[in-house]
């Protein structure tokens, strides 16, 4: 659906008018138009192509105009014109932490600040901490802020680059004489966020795919055009934009091609010393004995003629993957049987109950649980005591009613500032499952994250942790967790770990996942879905999970739901 595009580029127009003085009720108004297009359930180009858009809560002429518009053109001419009015770099200082549009709007009246480097200016000359309303605590959040945003800045998140690459090799697919297209690079090793994407292209014809490619509509630069790569420029987001590199070779390369535009630098070092080794060279043409290709079709021959295991492309990193025996058996998203972490309309979710079930139960699930918000989500429309049990028991109606799937019943239970658990236990025991996940984040510093999750972790009731460390990728850093003793503490109470597979958190990160496994923790792979599209963001959390090493025998949600349950109610007995 279009919605989320379009309630970002009414978000922006409300940020700006913010930043440039607008009127309050008419920034309000576009922020209201903002978060009624991110949760309405229904695609809103649908209401367009029918001329119905006024029909829906807080549409009105202005605003189906510019909804209209985005649909016909992608752009909205009021956010253009906003955009030229400001200085270029300002709107980009919306990125930092601790900085919203009224803020930007002070800084950028009183103090002349137009982007980020005039923002470092006023930081250290100290004249930012001496404007009204900012102080030495805000200009430290700002800073941390910065550094934040620049440590990230010029990666685009994996859920964002693999929609891109998946459009463009389309693209490239229908091309006469095309015989086939892959997704290589970091995005087919499953890296969280990429600098750029690589596509690689079967076909004997180089000069020809490659004309054609650069002259697609959609593309903002050529970087260069040759016989056997292009580059070129898209656009990522709004005023930023992504590279893909396309590469055509002959059927006889293709394997070694895949293979070296795959791997990190390291592993392809590892590799070519091996081929080295056995008086073999290596290179993306093919592996040669003298002038004799003797392995390239494929990348399984690559390694087989090397006597390597072949190793699957998450694991290329030189992380340990040369050590193995033989090739592991990593998880696969077709051995996913359900997902235990989505919203509905009783919190911030977008669709019923049923909706979410039939949409799972078309996927091929056996089981969901709906785990809404707790009550202490206020933004999220958490639930209080009262509405839980009453969503309990219509998760139950549905459950009987619809054929095919199991639905549990659940919650996502806030883990407080305290380290308690939102609900208590007496309400806990009602609910399947449990997944307890710190939203609000405590700036007094009196408990820590760690002693929160630690907390959370000893309770009976708490099935597993929901996004451990809290992060964005890009937008907002992770917490800072002891994982160690986290991890442990999970291990030795039976409490499983998420892998959010969310793209903007995939929390626990690959590196995580692997130290789970090596401590025992038992995990699962879930989307957070909010909508029937969020269930299709699984396979980012397999990709992650496979980075991490995961087979299936440590994933939760690969074990058949009687399974399931008797996994679940383990800790609960354990506890009396």
């Amino acid at each position: 659906m279009i919605n989320g595009e379009i309630a970002a580029a009414f978000s922006r127009i409300a940020d700006l008018l913010e930043i440039n003085g607008g009127e309050a009720f008419r920034v309000n108004s576009y922020r209201r138009i903002a978060r009624f297009l991110k949760s309405h359930p229904h695609d809103i180009a649908v209401a367009a192509a029918e001329k119905t858009l006024k029909k829906l809560p807080g549409i009105g002429k202005g605003a189906a105009q510019k909804i209209t518009e985005y649909i016909e053109t992608g752009r909205i001419s009021l956010l253009d014109e906003l955009e030229s009015e400001l200085p270029a770099e300002l709107p980009e200082l919306l990125r930092i932490q601790g900085l919203g549009p009224k803020k930007i709007a002070q800084v950028y009246r009183e103090l002349e600040v137009t982007g980020i480097e005039d923002l470092k200016r006023v930081i250290e000359s100290g004249s930012l901490a001496d404007l009204p309303g900012f102080g030495e605590q805000s200009v430290k959040k700002i800073t941390d802020g910065i550094e934040f945003l620049e440590q990230s800045g010029g990666r685009t998140p994996m859920g964002v680059a693999r929609r891109i690459a998946e459009v463009w090799a389309a693209l490239v697919r229908e091309m006469p004489r095309v015989n086939r297209v892959d997704i290589a690079g970091s995005l087919r090793r499953g890296a969280e966020t990429v600098g750029d994407i690589d596509l690689l292209c079967e076909c004997e014809d180089g000069a020809r795919v490659v004309k054609a490619f650069a002259d697609l509509p959609g593309v903002r630069r050529v970087l260069a055009a040759g016989e056997t790569k292009g580059s070129v420029t898209v656009e990522a987001s709004r005023g930023r934009e992504l590279q893909i590199d396309l590469r055509v070779v002959p059927v006889a390369s293709y394997g070694a091609a895949l293979q070296y535009f795959t791997g990190s630098k390291e592993h392809n070092v590892r590799l070519r010393e091996t081929a080295a080794k056995k008086n073999r060279r290596l290179n993306e043409y093919g592996l040669f004995a003298g002038d004799e290709r003797v392995a390239g079709e494929t990348e399984e021959s690559i390694y087989e003629a090397l006597g390597v295991p072949f190793i699957p492309p998450e694991l290329r990193e030189d992380r340990g993957e040369f050590d193995l025996d033989g090739a592991p058996s990593l998880i696969t998203i077709d051995q996913v049987r359900g997902d235990l972490h989505m919203h509905t309309i009783a919190s911030d979710g977008r669709c019923t109950i049923e909706e979410m079930a039939a949409a799972a139960r078309q996927r091929g699930y056996e089981y969901i649980a709906i785990t809404d918000h707790s009550k202490s989500s206020t933004i999220a429309n958490g639930l209080s005591e009262e509405r839980l049990l009453s969503h309990i028991e219509a998760i139950a109606e549905v459950d009987a009613r619809l054929d095919g799937i199991t639905i549990l019943a659940g919650c996502e239970c806030d883990i407080l500032t305290d380290g308690s658990l939102d609900y208590d236990d007496e309400i806990l025991a009602r609910c399947d499952v449990v997944v307890a996940s710190i939203h609000a984040r405590s700036s007094a510093r009196k408990v820590t994250p760690t002693e929160r999750l630690l907390e959370a972790i000893a309770n009976p009731y708490t099935t597993m942790i929901g996004h451990t460390t809290g992060r964005l990728i890009n937008e907002r850093p992770a917490l800072e967790i002891d994982m160690d003793r986290v991890l442990s503490a999970a291990a030795e109470s039976g409490t499983v770990m998420e892998v959010n597979a969310s793209w903007q958190r995939l929390d626990l990160n690959a590196i995580h996942v692997r130290q789970a496994i090596d401590l025992g923790v038992m995990l699962a792979i879930n989307t957070d879905a909010h909508h029937i599209d969020g269930l299709d963001q699984m396979g980012y959390g397999i990709a992650t999970a496979r980075r991490g090493w995961a087979t299936p025998d440590v994933i939760l949600n690969t074990m058949p739901i009687d399974a399931l349950r008797a996994w679940t109610r383990r800790k609960r007995d354990a506890a009396g």
